[in-house]
């Protein structure tokens, strides 16, 4: 009688796993909103992400929850805006109290971690749904310098394994690697031969995990570290776009690989007879190093070249292939997304920034918030960024530069460039706006930049 009951228990356990979706989440680094052809950019060629478009739903006003990456990152794992965590600049940023030439202000006091104590989306992925857990890729939410109370240094602590992930391939402090050429030498990463192509070697890890772990469910974070610098690509799709006219070949060639890549992750899910159950969400960390077609600026800067990115989901019998929705989404809605797919409900008392995207990618509803908002109050790398935060609400975009308190407002359908600014053709609107950010960031508790002493 025991043995049965057992039994029955197990097959119960077995029968709803099989039940739940599978989940593969797909973030590049660096990758801008112009730099795929789906997206309009006829000099390159990304023809698996192409068809991967035409299997699911495009957001063509989808962004990153900032503009440069480990806050982005931190924003997927916890559902919490930066500025509510706290992680609001690059792991590690530049040196406290820095203001650069020219400038007035220091960047705000910032994390350059994820601490241990806030719960990612895979540890509850794992403990309540039973998922096994993968991670390949760039991490970069590990930057903790010294030791903890037993003499062991910090930083290995903070990867990936330690935040939920059954497996981790390559996640560590590190934003690039020194190489995409084999030998990496990315901690966490065990080098390949001579000259193996780091986005192949990226793609043989996730196959390796999802054929592993083909008969349970299963959640895949690839974390690409294409396109970051250093730009790197094959000889052959170098040429190819040298023949061709590029005047970035060597980028162009690495945006191939890095498709390339990901077409077999793809295909994969097909071969394993899976992909009829799988989710899968593309999507990149932050604006692009270098021109972004039509947008204004790019990476380190809260224009919409620094954050407006590609944006896809594909999940079938669910998402209407080919489809679009122009309702804009940020990488916070990952979280409470996926809570929803694998049937788990947000943890009382735990904020969340984001919303889940089901009602809207299965057309039931819309989503109920109005706006979406950002805050960069640190410099980028690059330092020319002005220090400021945003909110977009529909069509349109306000900007709050936090040196001057001066604004900005866009009619990002009319001007997708940002050129023409209305604050002063619609002060109403403007104000309004205004509000509703310095509302949000007195509620998130924001850092804030300052004058040093």
């Amino acid at each position: 009688m025991k043995k049965a009951i057992i039994s029955l228990l197990i097959a119960s356990v077995v029968s709803s796993f099989a039940a739940l979706p599978n989940i593969v989440v797909i973030m590049a680094d660096d990758l801008g909103w112009w730099d795929t052809r789906f997206q309009g950019n006829k000099d390159l060629e990304t023809p698996f992400l192409d068809q991967f478009v035409k299997e699911g739903m495009i957001f063509p006003q989808g962004y990153a929850a900032a503009s440069v990456c480990t806050p982005t990152r931190a924003a997927m794992m916890t559902g919490i805006s930066p500025a509510r965590l706290g992680i609001t600049n690059h792991a590690p940023g530049h040196k406290e109290g820095m203001v650069p030439k020219g400038r007035v202000q220091a960047g705000a006091t910032k994390l350059t971690y994820l601490p241990l104590a806030a719960e990612t989306i895979a540890e509850r992925l794992k403990k309540e749904a039973g998922y096994a857990t993968g991670f390949v890729g760039k991490w970069h939410l590990s930057h903790r310098k010294g030791n903890n109370e037993s003499g062991e240094k910090w930083e290995p602590l903070l990867r990936p394994e330690f935040q939920g992930y059954d497996l981790n391939i390559g996640g560590c402090d590190r934003g690039g690697p020194p190489s995409f050429f084999a030998p990496y030498r990315i901690p966490a990463l065990e080098d390949g031969e001579k000259g193996e192509y780091l986005p192949e070697r990226m793609a043989d890890e996730c196959i390796s995990f999802l054929k592993k772990n083909k008969e349970k469910p299963f959640f895949l974070t690839f974390w690409n570290y294409s396109v970051h610098y250093p730009i790197e690509a094959p000889e052959d799709l170098i040429e190819k776009y040298k023949k061709r006219g590029v005047e970035n070949p060597a980028y162009a060639g690495m945006i191939e690989g890095m498709d390339r890549s990901i077409g077999r992750v793809l295909k994969s899910l097909d071969d394993l007879g899976v992909a009829d159950n799988t989710l899968v969400i593309f999507t990149s960390d932050n604006g692009s190093l270098f021109t972004n077609g039509p947008l204004r600026d790019n990476k380190g800067h809260i224009y919409e070249g620094g954050i407006r990115v590609p944006w896809v989901i594909r999940w079938p019998g669910k998402v209407k292939p080919g489809s679009e929705n122009g309702v804009p989404i940020v990488t916070t809605d990952v979280f409470p997304t996926l809570l929803e797919v694998a049937g788990l409900k947000p943890k009382p008392g735990v904020p969340q920034d984001g919303e889940s995207l089901i009602p809207l990618i299965t057309g039931k509803s819309e989503l109920k918030r109005k706006s979406v908002f950002f805050h960069y109050p640190n410099y980028a790398f690059h330092k020319r960024n002005r220090l400021a935060g945003a909110v977009v609400t529909g069509r349109y975009k306000l900007i709050r530069f936090y040196d001057d308190d001066s604004i900005e407002l866009y009619d990002l359908k009319a001007d997708i460039g940002e050129r023409n600014d209305l604050s002063k053709a619609k002060p109403v609107l403007a104000h309004k706006m205004l509000k509703e950010l310095n509302d949000w960031l007195k509620e998130s508790k924001a850092k804030m930049p300052y004058q040093p002493k």
